[in-house]
């Protein structure tokens, strides 16, 4: 049998104009037609983002030259009547200008490529081995991507999984390279900015480090940072050996933005073995074609949400205020929203395709977000560990045999209760109502794990008698309008509506800075009527609203005054207390 080969060579002829030129030889596949896909997702970014609209120009060539048909017969497949020729060379550009981690983005100083929304595989082909060649720009003289290099601009993948999930930067990066965990780590810097590069590399390697230990082996030999620095910029997305970062370029000598930064690459880091190694079932082998539905996002999402300021602060970059404060921030977050008693962590999970990207005007009236929930089920876990084991264990350890199980020994994905049942094997401890309330919309009482190790959660705006309308305003061109209602507040029952608005209050009308509002929400009491006046698709509306306090919470979490030896002892070990 015929060896099956992909090769892939990338130019870039209008880099100006935001292409890159693709093409992809095929031989050793002799059949009468064959089928080439591309990715309609990115794993790890959980939203179906139909790259193949990206594609233009698409054609087949034999190796004599000699055009060879194509028709598409699905939104992302192309079908090349190849009648059994032993090559084929298929020709396409990808417009590439969106500004994120998950997109390809290309002008004439560099071009970002994500693979998914770059390359193509043959159809049941995604086992084979593929590589790239990479023709940069004139004016561009690096390359940096988690890829093998098997020559000049030339690189390898065991097969499509591996080759997707390794981005490639090219341009004029600034690259540097630091050892950490016995792993050669390379840092591409793209775009201006005022890090520090001596500063970064000594902080992150304490990340790592730390990451290391915690589940007792690195799996890579090299990994790469690609940080894209922005005007005001962030997010993140993992892959298997490297990661892509947004950063605002001029954050880095700022306390706050530097920890921000430090915490996105510790979130990203935790990623290597936390859903790229240990994952759910439903998350590898991948369906490029469809979602991959699984309601395990809490769990690798929202404990590496955990685990990325809990890293930052055990490597001393934040003080134990400033990380409980962080903490609180996930339980504001989720409480926040009306949507925590409509929609469980476990569906926020299942629903990401559909509603984590795709937010409206009433996403906060139904839905959460698995990385804060997550985040919050996850300290409860770890400091009910912490409690129930006298400091022995700690949710760090059944991470840690969970990768050694799941991933090192049976090399596949778990299932939530197999995870439980190996979590409470491994600690001696009963996790079921933690585990149960991810799904269920009833919500846990966190003070009886945090009061265990001295500390306590509380709203500090229990009792406040604050006004509001219940609803979201935004400013456009002079004008006010409401941009979203908040459930069973005063505008949801008043019936105030999103995209209305607002032009008078009482019978004054409103100016920009809301100075009219404000006063009524300063001087007025629960109860109260307005007459509020909207226009409504352009046609005006009195709407009569009853004023009600605000919903809004501000959690706290603090030492209790009077804690016992034991108290004082776990709380230290939780929040890293030399």
């Amino acid at each position: 049998m015929a060896q099956t080969n992909i090769n892939f060579e990338v130019s870039f002829k209008e880099p100006q104009a935001h292409y890159a030129d693709i093409a992809m030889q095929i031989s050793g596949i002799k059949k009468d037609y064959i089928d080439v896909k591309m990715p309609v997702w990115s794993p790890g970014s959980y939203l179906v983002r139909e790259y193949a609209k990206n594609v233009e120009r698409f054609k087949a060539v034999s190796s004599t030259g000699e055009a060879v048909p194509v028709e598409k017969i699905s939104k992302n497949t192309w079908r090349i009547h190849s009648k059994n020729q032993q090559q084929v060379t298929i020709n396409y550009s990808v417009y590439g200008f969106e500004v994120s981690v998950r997109t390809n983005y290309i002008d004439d100083s560099h071009a970002f490529l994500q693979p998914t929304a770059t390359f193509m595989h043959v159809d049941g082909e995604l086992a084979q081995p593929v590589t790239v060649k990479i023709n940069p720009a004139a004016a561009w003289s690096k390359i940096s991507t988690g890829l093998k290099e098997i020559g000049t601009n030339t690189f390898q993948a065991e097969n499509f999984d591996i080759f997707y999930d390794s981005p490639i930067e090219v341009g004029n990066q600034d690259v540097w390279n630091f050892n950490a965990a016995g792993v050669n780590h390379e840092f591409a810097m793209v775009g201006p900015g005022n890090y520090n590069k001596e500063r970064l590399s000594k902080d992150i390697t304490k990340i790592v480090e730390l990451q290391t230990e915690l589940f007792g082996v690195n799996p890579n030999d090299r990994y790469v940072f690609i940080t894209h620095n922005y005007q005001s910029g962030g997010g993140g997305l993992e892959h298997l050996n490297s990661t892509v970062l947004g950063a605002s370029r001029n954050a880095y000598n700022t306390p706050l933005g530097y920890n921000n930064f430090l915490a996105l690459v510790s979130h990203e880091y935790f990623h290597l073995w936390n859903v790229k190694r240990l994952r759910p079932e439903a998350l590898g082998p991948f369906d490029y074609d469809n979602e991959n539905y699984t309601e395990g996002l809490w769990i690798m999402e929202g404990f590496t949400g955990y685990y990325d300021n809990q890293i930052v602060r055990r490597a001393g970059f934040t003080t134990p205020n400033e990380y409980l404060n962080l903490l609180a921030g996930d339980f504001n977050a989720v409480y926040n929203r009306p949507g925590y008693e409509i929609q469980t962590v476990a569906e926020s999970s299942f629903d990401a395709w559909i509603k984590q990207y795709r937010p409206d005007e009433n996403s906060a009236n139904t839905s959460i977000s698995y990385y804060n929930k997550g985040s919050m089920l996850a300290a409860a876990l770890d400091v009910k560990i912490i409690a129930a084991t006298a400091g022995k264990k700690r949710l760090d350890d059944v991470l840690k045999a969970a990768y050694q199980e799941f991933y090192v020994k049976q090399q596949r994905g778990f299932k939530e209760s197999e995870f439980k049942a190996l979590a409470e094997k491994v600690t001696g401890v009963s996790l079921t109502e933690i585990f149960q309330a991810a799904h269920s919309h009833g919500e846990l009482d966190y003070n009886t794990y945090f009061n265990k190790v001295g500390y306590t959660l509380y709203d500090s705006n229990r009792g406040s008698d604050d006004l509001s309308l219940g609803a979201t305003l935004s400013k456009d061109d002079g004008r006010i309008y409401v941009k979203s209602i908040e459930r069973n507040g005063a505008a949801w029952e008043a019936g105030l509506s999103a995209k209305d608005e607002l032009i008078a209050i009482n019978g004054v009308r409103l100016d920009m800075q809301d100075k009219e509002l404000d006063y009524i929400l300063k001087t007025a009491k629960e109860g109260d009527k307005l007459s509020v006046l909207v226009a409504r698709d352009g046609l005006l509306k009195d709407i009569s609203l009853d004023l009600k306090t605000t919903y809004k919470k501000a959690y706290k979490i603090v030492q209790n005054e009077n804690i016992t030896n034991e108290q004082r002892k776990l709380g230290n070990i939780w929040l890293s207390i030399k």
